[in-house]
C-alpha cells in the first residue's frame, strides 16, 4: 500500500492547482485514448464463451428445468449452473421492458450480473480459500461454488434475492409458482430459502420494486432518456441494498484471504458506489470493457499493484485505480464517495459520470489528480 499512499499524497496536492475549467476540457477530450486502450484491454481475462457469460448456453432457461420435489421449484444456488440459470431467466423475463435502454436484449442491465459471476468462476474467487475440496474448480463436475467463498457469498445476495423478487411479481414463473432456495442445514442462519424479505428486508424490498416498476416505466409518457435513467436507478438501488446485506452476511469468510484480497474486496464493495450513483449502463457489451481487466487470480500477500509481474498493464492498472480511489476515500474521511454522489445530480450528470469512470478505468493516461477539481465543477453546476 505504500506506492499506493505516495501517489495520491501526490495526487492530492494537484489537485489544489487543477481548475475545473481545464479538468472539463480533459475530461472531453481522450476518446482516441480510450478507443486504443478497449482494443488492447481486449486481449485481457475471458469474461465470455460465445460473446456470453460463462457457461451460459449449459444453464437451465426454463423454470421447469430446475429440481423440483412436491410441485416446489427448489433451485440449489451453490450449483454453480443453477445459479446462473437464475440470470438467465430474469434477463429472459425482463428484456422485454428495457427498449429504453437498448433494442436487442443485449442492454439489459442485469447482464452485468452474470458476468461477474463467470469472472469469480474464472479467476478462481468461488474455490475454497481454505483449500479444502474442489469446489469453485472450473472443471468439476458438477461446477459447484464453495460455502467458504466470500465472493460466492457476495453473490448469494445478488443473485437469489432479484430471483426470489422477480418469482414474487411474476415476472418469472406465473405468479402461483412456489419457489423455496436449497440452504445446507449449517448454512440456515447465514442464508434464506423463500422468507428473505424477512432477513432482507431492504434489499429485497428494492428488487421487488424495480421488478414491478419495469412494466409500468417502459409503458409510461415520459422521454426514453428519463426511462433509461429511472430503470437504471431501480436497478442499481437494489444492487447497493444486496451488496450491503452481502458485507455484514459475509464477513467472517472475508479473513480467509490474503491482505491484498481483502483490500480489493474492499475497494470492489467501494467501486459499486460509484458506479451506482452514476447509474452505470451493464448491459452485454459495456459490461465485458469493464471486466476483462479486472484481476485473473485471486490477490496473494507478495501481490503490490501497479508491480504484479504476472498480471498485465489494465489490470495492473485498475487495481491501482480501485487502491487509490479507496485509499484517498479512507483519507478524506468519506469525502469522494460524498463529492461522486452530489455530482450525479441530474440525467446529464450522470452521462457525465459514466464518460468519467470509462476515463479512471480505461485510459491510463487520465490524470487522476484531477479527479476531485472535476467533481467540484460538476457539484457547481448541478
Amino acid at each position: 500500500m505504500e506506492d499506493t499512499t505516495a501517489r495520491w499524497a501526490h495526487a492530492l496536492v494537484n489537485v489544489r492547482s487543477s481548475s475545473p475549467a481545464t479538468s472539463s476540457h480533459m475530461l472531453c477530450s481522450r476518446s482516441v485514448a480510450v478507443v486504443a486502450l478497449l482494443v488492447a484491454v481486449c486481449r485481457a481475462a475471458v469474461v465470455t464463451e460465445n460473446g456470453l457469460p460463462i457457461l451460459w448456453e449449459k444453464a437451465p432457461a426454463l423454470l421447469s428445468e430446475l429440481p423440483q420435489a412436491d410441485g416446489v421449484v427448489k433451485p440449489d444456488p451453490w450449483d454453480f449452473l443453477q445459479r446462473m440459470a437464475m440470470y438467465r431467466l430474469m434477463i429472459n423475463a425482463s428484456s422485454s421492458y428495457m427498449s429504453s435502454i437498448g433494442l436487442g436484449g443485449n442492454e439489459n442491465p442485469v447482464w452485468g450480473l452474470p458476468l461477474q459471476l463467470g469472472w469469480k468462476l474464472k479467476s478462481g474467487r468461488l474455490v475454497d480459500p481454505t483449500g479444502v475440496g474442489t469446489c469453485g474448480q472450473e472443471g468439476s463436475n458438477p461446477v459447484c461454488i464453495a460455502t467458504n467463498s466470500w465472493w460466492g457469498c457476495a453473490n448469494y445476495h445478488l443473485s437469489v434475492l432479484p430471483f426470489l423478487a422477480a418469482v414474487e411479481t411474476g415476472l418469472v414463473g406465473d405468479g402461483q409458482t412456489q419457489v423455496e432456495i436449497q440452504v445446507p442445514a449449517e448454512l440456515a442462519a447465514d442464508y434464506c430459502s423463500s422468507t428473505c424479505s424477512t432477513v432482507n428486508p431492504d434489499a429485497m424490498n428494492k428488487w421487488v420494486s424495480f421488478f414491478k416498476s419495469l412494466k409500468t416505466i417502459s409503458s409510461s409518457e415520459e422521454s426514453e432518456d428519463e426511462k433509461k435513467d429511472q430503470i437504471l436507478g431501480l436497478m442499481w438501488s437494489a444492487q447497493l441494498a444486496s451488496l450491503d446485506a452481502a458485507s455484514t452476511t459475509c464477513a467472517d469468510k472475508k479473513t480467509l484471504y490474503s491482505s491484498p484480497e481483502q483490500f480489493f474486496m474492499d475497494s470492489w464493495l467501494m467501486s459499486a458506489q460509484y458506479v451506482g450513483a452514476a447509474r452505470f449502463m451493464s448491459g452485454l457489451e459495456k459490461s465485458v470493457q469493464f471486466m476483462v481487466p479486472l484481476p485473473s487470480r485471486v490477490l496473494q500477500k507478495k501481490d503490490r499493484p501497479p508491480k504484479i509481474a504476472d498480471f498485465s498493464t489494465e489490470e495492473n492498472h485498475t487495481l491501482y485505480i480501485f487502491s487509490w480511489m479507496t485509499s484517498v476515500n479512507k483519507f478524506l474521511g468519506g469525502t469522494l464517495t460524498s463529492m461522486w454522489k452530489r455530482a450525479m445530480c441530474s440525467v446529464a450528470a450522470r452521462e457525465k459520470g459514466r464518460a468519467l469512470m470509462t476515463d479512471l478505468l480505461l485510459n491510463p493516461q487520465f490524470p487522476i489528480s484531477s479527479l476531485l477539481s472535476i467533481l467540484a465543477g460538476m457539484i457547481t453546476n448541478c
